[in-house]
């Protein structure tokens, strides 16, 4: 067999203010064919999962291009052309070939194109005809068009959230994949509209359980080869914008279009109760004081580079510098131009320094003081499970006794190796400021004595009943209170 691999992948929040040009690409992960280490990245997984399965089957893989961008607003049109086309041509190169596996993320937007995934699918699929399997691991934080479903034979989605399993589900694709060359399962995907939009952790209920029921199915139904949720992503503002469930079964179209059904509609039922509850800053900061142990982590989850926004907000800062809060460290806060600064200063310098709070309206007022400069760290890094994410050049700064890390690269916080790439132990630490949503939790949740979610500012749009959508559909919930009627209710 002759497999052709490759991943294009980057999540857009077409209300954040920063662009992704083909240097974004570059500075996250740009690998040529061959070139992409043994270490996975979020969607590119299928890559390093498909060198050892077609090692192990005596199979040939062909490995195209790689690339991710952190999440971020529009992406350039050459940008992604230029990549598109790179992969297209290579995939040309590659023929005849017997399965395209791909690592997409599926919540892109370009200058030009509304569904760029589903774009590189059609062309995909057009360049290798239609009887050549062509299927793709997905980030659930995505959008699954009616295009994208028609161009591909199966998809395989991340089914926990915070993102841990994204090598397993790769595992599955993969399985799934060999058995469909090799004669033994013929996969049909059925999709399910359920027509809301909403926040889906997997770190408590009621998602955790929904997902352990789906891979109760998987274990107990052999017309079913894998489950899927697909959560949607509220800052894309796109046509197709919503949840939907994947059911892909062995040839039972009825069965799986029947079980993404009843799937979806028990999702509906739950609506409105999956998030997290969060506060704002003065009670985050109120709250974390009062504790007497630590660490106690303050996510700051709208400002998350996760979710494509600059991740420099000042707005819980600001507020700990009020309280005259000690004892706290911060990671991190992207500023490019600081840290491009404190390089220049040098390790130990003291210097007035200006920082964070310009990407946006409100996301805080910039900071002033004399600061110390306590750490440099050029091309800094920090795990993400089995990963490595790099956050750039790196400052570790000091401030009224509050320590902060500044990077040039925007990343969220995924892990406390953050804190000590940069020679600070967050263990040490009362309070701890990092900038995610939920995907911290995996790596933090071990060295906390509490979390809390906090709403501070406004970086990020996170309530669909209200945000300024120019395109994405207006007949799902909480946009419309029923949309499927007395069936769901």
């Amino acid at each position: 067999m002759r497999i052709f691999t490759a991943a294009l992948a980057t999540e857009t929040n077409t209300f954040a203010p920063i662009c992704i040009d083909r240097r974004a690409f570059e500075e996250s992960l740009y690998a040529p064919p061959g070139q992409h280490p043994a270490t996975p990245t979020l969607c590119t997984a299928p890559i390093t999962v498909g060198r050892r399965v077609c090692a192990e089957k005596g199979w040939t893989l062909i490995e195209g291009t790689a690339a991710w961008a952190d999440p971020a607003g529009l992406i350039n049109r050459q940008a992604y052309e230029s990549l598109r086309d790179e992969i297209l041509d290579q995939l040309k190169a590659a023929l005849p070939v017997d399965a395209v596996v791909l690592g997409l993320h599926g919540a892109m937007v370009a200058d030009g194109y509304l569904d760029p995934e589903g774009d590189l699918l059609t062309r995909i699929r057009a360049i290798v005809g239609p009887d050549i399997l062509v299927c793709a691991e997905l980030d659930p934080h995505s959008h699954l068009t009616e295009k994208r479903v028609a161009a591909a034979n199966f998809f395989v989605v991340f089914k926990e959230f915070p993102h841990t399993d994204f090598v397993d589900r790769a595992e599955d694709l993969w399985r799934i994949a060999i058995d469909t060359l090799e004669g033994r399962v013929t996969p049909v995907m059925s999709v399910f509209d359920c027509r809301m939009i909403d926040v889906f952790p997997t770190s408590r209920e009621p998602m955790r359980s929904f997902v352990d029921r789906l891979m109760e199915i998987e274990r107990t139904d052999v017309d079913v080869l894998s489950l899927s949720v697909i959560h949607g992503f509220m800052a894309g503002d796109v046509p197709e914008m919503g949840t939907r469930t994947i059911a892909v079964t062995n040839g039972k179209r009825e069965k799986g279009e029947q079980l993404a059904r009843s799937l979806g509609l028990d999702l509906f039922s739950k609506r409105g109760t999956f998030m997290m509850p969060w506060i704002d800053e003065k009670q985050a900061v109120a709250q974390a004081l009062a504790n007497p142990k630590g660490p106690v982590v303050i996510a700051d989850m709208w400002d998350n580079p996760g979710g494509g926004t600059a991740g420099d907000a000042t707005v819980v800062l600001e507020e700990l510098l009020a309280r005259g809060a000690t004892n706290v460290a911060i990671g991190m806060i992207w500023d490019p131009i600081a840290v491009q600064i404190c390089m220049a200063a040098g390790e130990g310098a003291e210097i007035p320094l200006r920082f964070g709070a310009k990407s946006a309206p409100g996301t805080g007022n910039p900071v002033d003081g004399i600061v110390k400069v306590v750490k440099l760290k050029p091309n800094a890094e920090m795990r993400f499970g089995d990963s490595i994410a790099p956050f750039g050049d790196a400052a570790h700064i000091h401030l009224n006794g509050i320590d902060i890390i500044l990077s040039s690269v925007r990343v969220q916080s995924y892990d406390p190796s953050l804190f000590t790439a940069l020679d600070l132990d967050p263990l040490t630490r009362h309070i701890l400021v990092i900038k995610s949503t939920n995907h911290f939790y995996a790596a933090f949740s071990k060295i906390a004595s509490e979390i809390l979610y906090c709403s501070a500012g406004t970086p990020y749009p996170n309530n669909p009943a209200t945000n300024p959508y120019r395109r994405a559909r207006r007949d799902i919930w909480p946009m419309m209170a029923d949309p499927h009627g007395t069936e769901a209710a």
